[in-house]
């Protein structure tokens, strides 16, 4: 029987004066309903935290009382069982679905697997995976993926094309001008200066 599939919710962060309480960075469509799915896990599964989701994305562990306690949490990512959240609606789908669906060109080429969805605050990427282990980061937008079939085990891909960003103003001086070539420095013997 193989392990149950988890799902990244979200991750400890610093810790927030001295009582033990840590700011947490929730993953879930409502930042408190990560609270709600029970105790949640470490990634290796062998730790298991439950919350209190006080505001602003700051909860109480239950078990950790003082600072520095808090502050070995930080980083720490929560998982939870993939069979422990609702099942999306029509047109839904979770991030973590996406992984291991082969990536098609509209015509239906075979682009690669996605590998991984990465976020870091500017907006979702897919990370793709081609036959020969080239890694290419993929908006995961609308119109650069149209098409997202779960239950067919694919996307869709529409590469984005070349985008030329013109020179802002002030900037194209900077770049059409030569800058002055600097003289080669000489060392002086004897470490005075002739006159």
């Amino acid at each position: 029987m193989s392990a149950p599939r988890r799902i990244l919710v979200g991750e400890f962060g610093r810790p927030h004066g001295v009582r033990g309480l840590v700011h947490l960075r929730s993953h879930t469509a409502e930042p408190a309903a990560i609270a709600g799915y029970g105790p949640l896990l470490d990634e290796g599964g062998t730790r298991r935290f439950a919350l209190t989701w006080l505001a602003d994305g700051l909860v109480q562990v239950e078990g950790v009382a003082d600072r520095d306690a808090a502050a070995r949490l930080t980083g720490t990512r929560l998982y939870v069982d993939r069979d422990a959240l609702p099942a999306p609606e029509e047109d839904e789908f979770y991030l973590a679905d996406l992984i291991g669906l082969r990536a098609e060109a509209e015509g239906g080429a075979l682009l690669g697997t996605v590998s991984a969805v990465e976020d870091h605050g500017a907006g979702s990427f897919l990370t793709l995976r081609d036959g020969e282990g080239r890694d290419a980061l993929i908006p995961f937008t609308r119109a650069v993926v149209p098409v997202v079939d779960v239950a067919g085990g694919r996307v869709v891909i529409v590469p984005p094309g070349e985008v030329e960003v013109p020179p802002q103003p002030g900037e194209a001086e900077a770049v059409d001008t030569p800058r002055p070539r600097r003289p080669p420095m000489r060392r002086r013997s004897g470490g005075r200066d002739a006159a």
